[in-house]
């Protein structure tokens, strides 16, 4: 263990967030593989069931280098500082040969589970996926204008929206979370994330703001909506090319026909079909080239609110839809960067720390 991690383990030991190390391993029956809930760039979650009967969900990372440590202390610093329904609840953490991460434990998983799948996209009808919509809108929102500092999740999609027992949205996975200060423009840092989510800028430039969030954000709207996922090419109707979600949609969104691209699972009838296509609409606003022209989530979550009397200002395309610069290519999966980043404050974090007490 280097000096940074012995520094960590030692703040941990005496935090209120601090689970022994021992006791998590028993509560997931040392980390089964029966137990394995999934399993991301960053680490592996279990299903735990501690010795009071609380079933928990614990994420395993493996710190065997600096930016691993990172990773952890970005995900303890800041998640451990704030609270909201539309956000996974951390209970606590814990340092040992790995280094655990304590969460809430949802029982329906991710979103990914049900509208990637044929079979399971059936139990989301379009009120249940509208409900999930407007509660990650809201869980994004909060992020955005807390009170202490901007912070900024920079991996929203599917696969980080869990859902608890009763279908309400809760984002997850907050490794890669950044804040800024309300003076900044924006702040520079290595790209990271996922391939078909990231904004051009952020891409380009590794230019940083919530703008980016909402990028992702429109996105994953259209992906809900269709049941398809972005970073998986979809073959093309009417060329033998390779195009993304993003693009196809908006070739159906100029030519009028977004109706063919609905997820046949959430179509309930000519009564739902214009919030459907106003909720389109919203996607492509906050998935414009331009970050200026995308709206602050709090704006989108009032579209998605308001549902008659608001006309809604017409989108600008979105990026790579250019027929000169853009790129047909298949992406197969998630792909992640390492992160790099500091981690001066953790110990006074922890030290301070006062959210879920054993």
């Amino acid at each position: 263990m280097n000096k940074v991690s012995m520094k960590m383990a030692s703040a941990l030991s005496k935090s209120s967030l601090n689970f022994k190390y021992s006791m998590l391993v028993k509560a997931t029956g040392s980390f089964d593989a029966a137990h394995k809930l999934g399993e991301g760039g960053f680490g592996t979650v279990y299903k735990g069931l501690l010795a009071d009967g609380r079933e928990v969900a614990v994420k395993r990372l493996n710190i065997n280098n600096r930016h691993r440590v990172m990773d952890f202390f970005n995900e303890v610093n800041i998640i451990s500082s704030v609270e909201h329904k539309n956000l996974v609840r951390l209970l606590g953490c814990s340092m040992g040969p790995d280094s655990l991460l304590v969460y809430e434990y949802l029982p329906n998983m991710s979103l990914d589970r049900f509208i990637f799948d044929d079979q399971k996209g059936k139990e989301l009808d379009w009120e249940k996926r509208f409900k999930i919509i407007v509660g990650t809108a809201r869980g994004l929102a909060y992020l955005h204008e807390n009170p202490k500092a901007r912070i900024i999740h920079r991996d929203i999609k599917a696969s980080n929206v869990l859902l608890d027992a009763k279908l309400q949205a809760k984002i997850a996975d907050f490794g890669l979370v950044r804040t800024f200060d309300e003076d900044k423009s924006h702040i520079s840092t290595a790209v990271v994330g996922t391939l078909g989510y990231m904004a051009p800028e952020y891409v380009a430039y590794g230019q940083l703001t919530e703008k980016a969030d909402v990028y992702r954000f429109g996105v994953l709207l259209l992906e809900i909506i269709c049941g398809k996922q972005n970073c998986r090419s979809i073959t093309s109707h009417c060329a033998e090319s390779l195009i993304t979600l993003v693009t196809l949609a908006w070739m159906h969104f100029q030519s009028g026909t977004v109706a063919d691209l609905i997820d046949p699972n959430i179509y309930g009838g000519q009564e739902l079909k214009p919030q459907i296509l106003r909720t389109v609409h919203i996607a492509f606003l906050c998935s414009q080239e331009s970050p200026s022209l995308r709206p602050l989530m709090s704006r989108a979550l009032t579209m998605l609110l308001r549902t008659t009397g608001e006309p809604l200002p017409m989108p600008t395309n979105p990026p790579f839809t250019n027929e000169d610069t853009m790129e047909l290519r298949e992406v197969e999966g998630d792909c992640h960067h390492l992160l790099y980043e500091n981690e001066s404050s953790f110990v006074a974090t922890l030290s301070h720390s006062t959210f879920y007490p054993r």
